[in-house]
């Protein structure tokens, strides 16, 4: 299961990203890693973008972004 595929509340583990180019880099720097916990807050009006939640702050992202993170649910 990826990101994009979870509903606000959800929430689980990191398995992996899939993505090595520029997107794997920025979901990297921007503290997505194997084994956090994230959970969706929140979609968009529009479903575009997401808000997650991770390590106690929140960043957003487009549906095709969360697509290169793959999730084990709780």
């Amino acid at each position: 299961m990826t990101l994009d595929q979870l509903k606000p509340g959800d929430e689980g583990y990191v398995q992996k990203l899939c993505s090595r180019d520029r997107l794997g880099r920025r979901l990297m720097d921007m503290g997505v890693y194997p084994g956090l916990r994230i959970r969706v807050i929140r979609n968009a009006p529009l479903e575009d973008p997401m808000e997650v939640e991770l390590d106690g702050y929140y960043i957003s992202l487009r549906h095709e972004e969360a697509r290169a993170v793959e999730i084990a649910c709780k």
